[in-house]
């Protein structure tokens, strides 16, 4: 996904597919004077934010049906569909010679992203021992966090080559990490989760269970996932797990479904992630140097996931909530303000924008990035957790399009002012969590539904829940 913001702000690939942006770009850095903000406006181009948004909308059907597969047939149908799919769309992309082309490998890419979003995170979160559950679901982020980080390397070198191909080379570079995806879930064992909740072959979830924590004493986990599938099978519409999140009892499960990916989206990061080069070739940079602008932040996006990762078992989940906000709400407001300020004043600000978008992106890195795959990943009970998830991402898949739509008319009439716009979101969002979400750290995956019974807020909505699943068993 990434490698497409590098090779927006190719020359050789603009010229070839989008000339009018090309054409633009190349006056604007003949005729470039900081008084003019016309250089906001270069990219607010629909045919070039319809190929930028082509994957989100494979991806949001793809991750509905992937709620199918993955409730069915296991995870592991759904991570090698991912996997494929990402295959053929890198392949597709890289030897692409028009428009349709490309938007067909970008909506290739979707249905690779929708199966590999709804499928991974569970499928780490239902593997994780309960005290190592943040940090190898953590992992999940970190690893795109590195494929970030490549592909801006990617793109920094592949933008040097005279003859113009380069960004070929970018999107086929894809099938590299797609192709490990494919093969690597060939061999990966299925979940004693998915196990019990597809055959429900008790021993063979605990032969499992015991080769993947390495002891035979996994009578208690086992009798939580028993439990938990038993639960799931008396309920009589389980087949319709989409359904089953409109009952009034997983009122607090289908909210924190729409608004955790609702929040991760409008913090901002794809404007970081998807228009960094552009962003930095407005203030000031060239080619050259937005990307290497680009991969600086990437940096710092990985280093600070992998911090995460060491923290989040013993912090909790809601404290790198809380200063994750922090930092991000600050660094917005501080760019905003620059940016308008050096405009003024005609000064040069390039320099200061990319730290404080490094900032911006640690917080990011150990907060709402890892965060927002890991939470909605184990707060969800057996019976709609694949459903659940498939809500999470088909939500960040319709937000993640709104801001990939957004943004370059946005950048264009607002300026620098879409900081603001964004950091007043991630004050409300670091607000609602610390409010409504019940911390999860430690917790064995099966026991997080009893947390909903604790809380000030969601503790009614789930005493509900207790008297209705009592009067349907008694009737």
């Amino acid at each position: 996904m990434t490698y497409v913001g590098g090779v927006m702000s190719m020359g050789p690939f603009l010229k070839r597919f989008f000339p009018k942006v090309y054409m633009l770009q190349e006056e604007d850095r003949i005729t470039r004077s900081h008084n003019n903000k016309n250089h906001y406006c270069l990219f607010n181009s629909q045919l070039l934010t319809s190929f930028t948004s082509s994957l989100y909308v494979s991806g949001f059907i793809a991750t509905l049906l992937a709620s199918s597969v993955t409730r069915s047939w296991g995870r592991k149908p759904s991570i090698f569909l991912g996997g494929v799919s990402f295959l053929a769309g890198s392949a597709l992309g890289g030897s692409a010679q028009n428009v349709a082309m490309l938007i067909i490998a970008r909506l290739l890419l979707g249905v690779g992203v929708g199966f590999a979003n709804q499928s991974v995170p569970l499928y780490l979160s239902e593997m994780a021992p309960a005290r190592y559950r943040g940090a190898i679901s953590n992992g999940f982020q970190l690893c795109i966090g590195i494929g970030f980080l490549t592909a801006n390397f990617t793109n920094y070198e592949t933008q040097k080559i005279k003859q113009g191909y380069g960004w070929r080379i970018s999107l086929a570079t894809a099938a590299v990490p797609a192709s490990i995806l494919t093969l690597g879930s060939l061999f990966l064992p299925e979940t004693p989760n998915s196990i019990i909740q597809t055959t429900g072959d008790v021993r063979k979830a605990e032969l499992m269970l015991r080769r993947i924590r390495g002891t035979n004493d996994v009578q208690d986990e086992l009798a939580d996932l028993i439990e938990a599938s038993s639960e799931s099978n008396s309920n009589a519409s389980q087949q319709h797990g989409f359904l089953n999140l409109l009952q009034r009892r997983y009122r607090p499960e289908l909210v924190m479904a729409f608004a955790i990916p609702f929040f991760q989206q409008v913090t901002g990061i794809n404007v970081v992630a998807f228009y960094a080069p552009v962003l930095f070739r407005t203030v000031g940079f060239g080619e050259s140097g937005s990307l290497m602008s680009t991969l600086v932040t990437g940096i710092v996006g990985t280093a600070s996931t992998f911090l995460s990762m060491l923290v989040v078992d013993r912090v909790g989940r809601k404290t790198l909530f809380l200063v994750g906000g922090l930092q991000m709400l600050a660094s917005q407001v501080v760019i905003g303000v620059i940016i308008m300020v050096a405009e003024v004043r005609d000064e040069g600000y390039g320099y200061a924008v990319v730290v404080l978008v490094c900032v911006y992106v640690a917080g990011f890195g150990w907060s709402w990035g890892p965060l927002g795959w890991l939470v909605p990943s184990e707060i969800f009970p057996l019976e709609i957790r694949s459903a659940a998830q498939s809500v999470t991402v088909a939500v960040s898949f319709v937000f993640t399009f709104a801001v990939a739509q957004s943004v370059p008319p946005m950048l264009c009439k607002l300026g620098a002012g879409i900081f603001f716009f964004y950091g007043g979101w991630v004050a409300v969002m670091t607000v609602a969590v610390q409010l409504f979400l019940p911390e999860t750290k430690n917790v064995p995956i099966e026991k997080v539904a009893g947390l909903w019974e604790k809380h000030w807020f969601w503790g009614e909505l789930t005493r509900k829940r207790d008297i209705q699943g009592t009067t349907s068993v008694s009737i």
